[in-house]
């Protein structure tokens, strides 16, 4: 017997017979779902699915959506493609932006969070949660800390964690919890909805390296044995309040060619009054045009009132300056040259963190991934350490050379 039209377009449009198996809730008694997967992989449909069933089956529910941060939240959990409102068949959410929260017919709420301001989940309470790319987020022991206290409505309280996977404390702490639903999702999992050439150029590029099985697989990887840096000395090393800082630099290590896959390294680091020294931001910024990533040179100076910029110039030379100047002809650069290979600069660097000499003022998540995953032999994906090499220059020219200019001032 043939099927009704309508019956088809009603399997059709129902997650739980067009989505796969590894993207449905788990069954069984679990408190946090961690959903690790690849860069479009489907996790972030997933994430949308859970919500909208569960918000829309059961009425006044109370559920926090948390971002990298609050654009993030709203551009990926709620507008975009494989968001809630995108996916949305029936009985539709309202957002309402002034108040950034969605709103279900039934009277069930999510609200949105970023992980930049852990207070602001001081209080609230919620039967559910999702957490996106909590890999990536900036305060993130202390936001998800601060979630956990909010999960206390209802029977069962639960949590999805949609990311790619990052060898941070928090995701290992949480694949070892027996509460913990570990899921994998692989990115040719999905490959019906994506670009047949992208699946060949990110095979072929990246497939068996370390960074693929952690991109493409959605794999855990832990830190190279062989790394100048570990994951766990960095964290001890993290700070909240750096205090007045009496000199502050930019280093930006330019990419050899504008490319979409190209990346320049930008990274703001200062001095405080004990002459340690305080990483303060990553900046670097990918695919940019010569125009584009310096003007994220100047922007970065001017939002951390820094001393002086730092410019490696082995693949642009003086053009690298002009570049810089032609967006502000009155900024203060310094320029160095690389005579050594990058292990050999890096290593000096790494022991300022041994002695405790340099400390972060937050999280960097790809910065941090490139410190972890530098050996002898550079990146196991064989990519430039963009971000390292700006590092390396900051602190260099911090600690090493001296090349800031003091200036007192407070952050």
């Amino acid at each position: 017997m043939m099927a009704h039209p309508a019956s088809v377009r009603r399997l059709v449009g129902d997650w739980r017979y067009c989505g796969r198996m590894e993207q449905q809730a788990p069954a069984g008694d679990w408190r946090v779902w961690l959903l690790m997967g690849g860069r479009g992989s489907g996790k972030t449909r997933a994430g949308a699915e859970w919500v909208h069933a569960i918000a829309a089956a059961t009425p006044d529910l109370r559920i926090a959506l948390v971002g990298e941060t609050l654009g993030d939240a709203r551009e990926v959990m709620i507008d975009g493609v494989s968001g809630i409102c995108r996916i949305a068949r029936s009985q539709r959410p309202d957002f309402e932006a002034s108040r950034r929260r969605l709103v279900w017919p039934n009277g069930s709420v999510a609200q949105i969070f970023s992980s930049e301001d852990p207070e602001s989940l001081r209080g609230p309470q919620f039967h559910f949660a999702w957490c996106d790319e909590l890999g990536k987020w900036k305060h993130m022991q202390e936001s998800w800390d601060m979630l956990q206290f909010g999960l206390r409505l209802g029977d069962e309280p639960k949590v999805l964690v949609t990311t790619t996977p990052r060898p941070v404390p928090l995701l290992r702490a949480l694949v070892a919890d027996g509460r913990t639903a570990v899921r994998h999702v692989r990115t040719a999992d999905n490959a019906a909805n994506l670009s047949a050439g992208f699946l060949g150029q990110m095979r072929d590029r990246y497939g068996g390296t370390r960074l693929g099985r952690q991109e493409l697989d959605g794999e855990l990887i832990t830190d190279r044995e062989d790394a100048l840096w570990q994951r766990d000395r960095i964290d001890a090393l993290r700070v909240r309040n750096c205090g007045p800082l009496s000199r502050i630099v930019v280093a930006v290590d330019p990419p050899a060619a504008a490319s979409a896959h190209s990346c320049c390294g930008i990274v703001v680091a200062g001095l405080d009054a004990s002459g340690r020294a305080v990483v303060l931001a990553d900046c670097s910024v990918g695919g940019a045009s010569p125009a584009g990533w310096a003007s994220a040179v100047v922007r970065a100076y001017r939002r951390f009132d820094a001393d002086r910029v730092i410019a490696e110039i082995n693949q642009g030379g003086d053009m690298v300056a002009a570049m810089l100047r032609s967006i502000d002809e009155t900024l203060p650069i310094a320029t160095v040259r690389a005579t050594r290979g990058k292990y050999l600069r890096a290593e000096p660097v790494a022991a300022l963190y041994e002695q405790g000499r340099v400390v972060h003022a937050g999280s960097f998540a790809e910065l941090e991934d490139q410190m972890c995953d530098f050996g002898p032999d550079g990146l196991s994906s064989g990519r430039s350490p963009d971000r390292l090499d700006a590092l390396v220059w900051a602190l260099t020219a911090l600690i090493i050379d001296r090349r800031g200019e003091p200036r007192v001032r407070g952050v």
